[in-house]
Order: structure tokens, then C-alpha cells, then sequence
């Protein structure tokens, strides 16, 4: 299972900051026809967004595109279990993309919308915030 991470980082550990506000870049559709937004922010992992992606290869019996618009940049730092308080910030555990409103998490091209649709609901249930089905708008043509 090839988990998502960075090759190197200017920082090993990150803080935990704040999640508020909109997605101002990439909200919009970019390469394929649908794509599944986040409706809530969150910190999506690593095992997620792996558990998203074989999800939507297996029901889309993998004869369509899907492009994957989140990458798990940020670290996470936990301490091991009975351990004492103090001694520093903690080794680091895990890493998540962080997920504003509005956010693209995956492109799909080469379906048609039921199949969409039904790819998207089960999708969801593998993350831990509401998403919905975003379809390209063509003007001037037929979708």
C-alpha cells in the first residue's frame, strides 16, 4: 500500500494551526468531468485518501481517469502511549492534507453521471466529512 508523503520537508515538525475560512485554489475542476468537494474542513490522512483512491479504482473498474488534487504535506506529532507530560513535541506519527470548504479531493473523467454519482457516495463514506458530486459546466455544448 504506497502511503502519501513527502520526499523532504524545510521542517520536520509542523504546528497545528487553525482551520477557518473557504478554499480559495483549487476549487474549481481542473482535469476531469466530475469531482468530489469537500463541504467541511478537516484533516484528511494519508491512509484516507489511499482508502478514497482504491475505492474509486475499484468502482469505476478502473477504465476511467482520476487525478487526486490533495497531498498529506503537514506532519503530525504524537507521543507514545504513558508517557509523561513534558519532554518536548512528540515523534512524528502521521501526515494529513489539510481540507478547507470548497476543496476539490479528486477528479474523475470518463463516466457517465450515475456511475458518477455512485462513485461519489461511496467514496464519501470512506471520509471524515461531507463531500458532493461537482460537475464541469460546458457551454455551447453537450456534457
Amino acid at each position: 500500500m504506497p502511503l502519501l508523503f513527502p520526499k523532504r520537508t524545510k521542517y520536520r515538525k509542523t504546528h497545528k494551526g487553525r482551520m477557518s475560512g473557504r478554499a480559495t485554489r483549487g476549487d474549481e475542476l481542473a482535469f476531469g468531468e466530475f469531482g468530489i468537494q469537500a463541504l467541511a474542513p478537516a484533516w484528511i490522512t494519508q491512509r484516507q485518501i489511499e482508502s478514497c483512491r482504491t475505492t474509486i479504482t475499484r468502482q469505476t473498474h478502473r477504465d476511467s481517469k482520476i487525478w487526486i488534487r490533495i497531498f498529506p504535506d503537514k506532519s503530525v506529532t504524537k507521543h507514545p502511549a504513558e508517557a509523561r507530560m513534558g519532554k518536548g513535541k512528540g515523534p512524528v506519527d502521521h501526515w494529513v492534507a489539510r481540507v478547507e470548504p470548497g476543496r476539490i479531493l479528486f477528479e474523475i473523467a470518463g463516466l457517465d453521471l450515475e456511475s458518477a454519482k455512485r462513485v461519489q457516495k461511496v467514496a464519501a463514506h470512506k471520509l471524515p466529512i461531507p463531500t458532493r458530486l461537482k460537475r464541469r459546466v460546458v457551454f455551447g455544448g453537450e456534457l
